[in-house]
């Protein structure tokens, strides 16, 4: 019977250990992390009239929209490859083109060959372009937001052979 109180007493004493005590820190609120506060601010333009993209080896990027506000004059895109692949292997750019356009301006691209970024030369359906990156390095493009109009719709994609269906994302203009 001793045996059985004792074991009964260990369990007690060892639930009691595992449970914290209340501290005032510990009851005290936090402030979210920064990676909280990312989906309030991507559905408003970015300040200062500039954004960064990421991609990776996914494929994808990182942001599915790019808000410029109409009070910017000229933005300021940077494309920043955070994959390992080589530019050859798993290249991307960001092109900006009427939605109307995208599909001729990628298959014109992919005819350019890689030794043209996969931009045709001359092109002037695309109103801004970065080069194609790989692993580790990034391009600015700066954007003359007077060539948006209003009625029209707008992306961004990449024109490495493959990856448009799934690197592409819409470009709005907002007040």
């Amino acid at each position: 019977m001793k045996f059985y109180l004792v074991l009964i007493s260990a369990a007690l004493t060892l639930s009691a250990c595992s449970q914290e005590p209340a501290t005032p820190a510990a009851s005290a609120p936090t402030a979210p992390a920064a990676s909280d506060a990312a989906p309030a601010a991507a559905s408003s333009a970015d300040t200062a009239c500039q954004t960064v993209v990421e991609a990776g080896d996914d494929m994808k990027y990182n942001k599915t929209e790019i808000n410029i506000s109409k009070s910017c004059k000229e933005y300021t895109i940077t494309l920043k490859h955070m994959g390992t692949m080589p530019k050859t292997a798993m290249g991307h750019d960001l092109v900006i083109a009427k939605s109307e356009d995208v599909d001729g301006v990628a298959k014109d691209g992919a005819a350019a060959g890689a030794e043209n970024d996969f931009i045709k030369a001359g092109d002037e359906r695309i109103i801004a372009h970065t080069k194609l990156i790989g692993s580790s390095e990034e391009a600015t493009v700066k954007v003359d937001t007077s060539k948006f109009s209003a009625g029209n719709k707008y992306e961004f994609f990449c024109t490495f052979p493959g990856h448009l269906a799934m690197m592409r994302g819409s470009v709005n203009l907002i007040d």
